[in-house]
């Protein structure tokens, strides 16, 4: 019962973080890890509970849906449904030791994504042009990621997007959720069929998230965002260092 109640409270924080500024999965798989789910089946776990949260985000945008800089968003779901494939059987086909090693990494990345994304890709913005065609390429190893692991995706598939030049933020954020959502129900698909998800901690994550997620919207309209950023990146470093050690101490 004690796990059970420290996976909701992850959860309504996880959920909350999302809906405000990102960053919930830094919560979500270090408390599925912490309960004493090996750290594959608390990764794949942690994408299944997160799922509806994410998928609500992209109903919200539906409206702003459409194509940026001449790319089909189709072409870019595809690309996205086809990478969180095969992200999602590397996962299923890495060790639960090398993955041990890996997870903090992985978080690190995720970290820096989220802290440095959108300046880095604001400063490259002003002294780089790329074409449709990188982007579509850009997006195959983005999508494997969010099938992956997923960290920090979205903030890095917007930095690349920027690089086309005047590319409006709301159909950026609106494809951002899409094509992450993509990505994840497609792991998801997979990691239910293998059967890495421990269904019971990932139900009540699950629903805790979702009521997080509701919380965190009325949260980011009365905070101001770089608190809620600072949060987020205050929370995930620490994170990140308890893995590293965790791993290499």
């Amino acid at each position: 019962m004690e796990s059970l109640l420290i996976l909701f409270g992850a959860g309504l924080l996880a959920g909350a973080m999302n809906a405000a500024a990102g960053g919930g999965s830094f919560v979500s798989i270090p408390a599925m890890v912490f309960v004493g789910l090996p750290s594959v089946a608390a990764n794949a776990s942690s994408t299944v509970a997160l799922l509806p949260g994410t998928i609500a985000s992209a109903w919200a945008w539906r409206r702003d849906f459409r194509p940026f800089e001449g790319i089909p968003l189709r072409t870019m779901i595809l690309i996205s449904l086809a990478g969180g494939l095969v992200g999602a059987v590397l996962l299923l086909v890495t060790s639960q030791q090398a993955f041990d090693l890996l997870l903090p990494w992985l978080l690190l990345t995720g970290t820096i994504a989220f802290a440095f994304g959108r300046p880095l890709g604001a400063a490259l913005r002003r002294r780089v042009r790329i074409g449709p065609g990188t982007v579509l390429g850009a997006q195959v190893p983005l999508a494997i990621y969010a099938g992956y692991f997923g960290g920090g995706v979205g903030i890095m598939m917007m930095a690349v997007w920027s690089l086309l030049g005047d590319t409006d933020i709301r159909s950026m954020s609106a494809a951002r959720t899409i094509l992450v959502s993509a990505a994840n129900a497609v792991a998801v698909l997979c990691f239910a069929v293998a059967g890495p998800v421990r269904w019971l901690e990932t139900g009540v994550m699950l629903v805790a998230a979702v009521i997080g997620g509701y919380l965190g919207a009325s949260l980011a309209r009365r905070v101001p965002g770089p608190w809620l950023r600072g949060f987020v990146i205050a929370f995930s470093v620490v994170t990140t260092a308890v893995f590293f050690r965790r791993a290499y101490g």
